[in-house]
């Protein structure tokens, strides 16, 4: 960014810091710097609200205290666990890295950017997330409420690489772990969609302050609003899951219990076979977990 220079870059870290550390949400997952628990935290909080984490995250860890221990267990036990969470797609992906870790790491969560990149479902933020929160390597995470405060701070829309670039410019060395925890928070709590521009720190800096069209909106990154939840095909498969996590459902009955019309609920189940979350018996006619 053209405008940043040394002192302005160490005048932000300076204000964000003292801004975030009396402030800081108190997560369970922050007070651990344990690898797999913070591996299974960013993997539960990709799409997912930070209350219906909480009791998830608890038990999860309690249950599968390691990749090992999680690898040892059935995909079936991992997504009855994960049930509330929605997306099983992350729990059979987390399951999946935790056969990774454990057969070419040796049960350690690697702590380097290409091997974390390599496990299922780890994708640029989640890799950074574990570097900057379990191992306190100096490195900037962009999830989507860092994206927005870089857009609207940089008052345009940002391409990709543009955003990367920014908040490695702007990481705080030897502080990541709370410049990276306080840069998401500001953005959770303070530079929301609506935003409370006069409770930022960084608000006298700001190209947007915002006035004029929000340079937020359609910025890389930043994501958008989901669709509705009710009525969706994701609630119907959710309730599929659900049934199953009590035991297997006869295929005859998988459209009531989705609530879909016979043609939507079988290609539905073909699509949750196809992503291995469910397993047919055809020779009994029902459907289960794996």
């Amino acid at each position: 960014m053209e405008r940043l220079t040394p002192q302005l870059v160490a005048d932000l870290q300076d204000s964000l810091l003292g801004w975030a550390a009396p402030r800081l949400r108190e997560l369970p997952w922050r007070a651990t710097r344990d690898p797999w628990a913070v591996l299974v935290s960013e993997f539960m909080l990709q799409q997912t609200g930070v209350a219906r984490v909480l009791p998830k995250w608890s038990a999860f860890v309690d249950e599968y205290p390691t990749p090992a221990a999680c690898a040892s267990a059935s995909l079936g036990d991992i997504l009855r666990l994960w049930q509330g969470l929605g997306y099983p797609r992350r729990a059979r992906n987390l399951h999946a890295s935790a056969g990774a870790i454990t057969t070419r790491h040796g049960g350690t969560v690697p702590d380097d950017l290409e091997s974390l990149l390599a496990l299922p479902g780890v994708g640029p933020y989640t890799a950074r997330a574990v570097l900057a929160f379990a191992f306190e390597h100096d490195v900037a995470v962009v999830d989507t409420n860092i994206a927005r405060v870089l857009a609207r701070f940089a008052g345009r829309r940002l391409k990709p690489r543009e955003v990367q670039s920014i908040a490695d410019e702007f990481v705080a060395e030897g502080a990541s772990w709370l410049w990276n925890q306080g840069f998401m928070d500001l953005g959770a709590t303070v530079c929301r969609p609506e935003p409370a521009c006069d409770e930022c720190p960084w608000t006298h800096e700001c190209a947007w302050r915002g006035e004029g069209d929000d340079p937020s909106v359609g910025s890389a990154g930043v994501s958008v609003a989901q669709s509705r939840f009710e009525g969706s095909d994701r609630q119907a498969r959710g309730r599929l899951i659900k049934a199953l996590g009590a035991g297997t459902v006869k295929i005859g009955d998988v459209a009531r219990v989705m609530d879909r019309p016979s043609e939507v609920a079988a290609k539905l189940l073909t699509d949750l076979e196809r992503d291995g979350l469910v397993v047919f018996h055809r020779e009994s006619g029902s459907v289960s977990l794996p």
